[in-house]
């Protein structure tokens, strides 16, 4: 991976099946779609969660463009947050609650995240 922590999306099947087989990285993945209003809303919000924990790899993927990735991680709700380390899902949020995705990632990190406090 990249040490470019711009969030990026995903265009793709064989995209997503690359970052998935990452080890020792939390990936956190931004599932969305243009359509949707509280996507938008708290896009500003996923940026500083991404700027904030320079351990983990945001990515985001249009659940319209790309929907069979959407179907195999049975997305049902956008925005939906998924979590995953190690090729394993760790984490799932669902809805636009920043909180809860901060408390996730936070969880899932362990002792050696790297973090500035950005309270909402």
């Amino acid at each position: 991976m990249s040490d470019n922590k711009a969030i990026q999306t995903l265009q793709n099947t064989k995209e997503f099946n690359e970052v998935i087989k990452v080890k020792g990285s939390l990936i956190i993945f931004d599932c969305f779609s243009t359509w949707c209003g509280p996507c938008k809303v708290i896009d500003p919000q996923i940026l500083k969660l991404s700027q904030a924990y320079s351990d983990t790899y945001f990515y985001k993927l249009n659940v319209d463009e790309v929907p069979d990735v959407a179907q195999k991680l049975d997305i049902r709700f956008v925005p939906t947050f998924l979590l995953f380390k190690d090729g394993e899902k760790v984490a799932e949020v669902v809805g636009a609650k920043p909180k809860a995705l901060e408390d996730a990632i936070r969880a899932n990190l362990g002792c050696g995240a790297t973090h500035s406090s950005n309270e909402q």
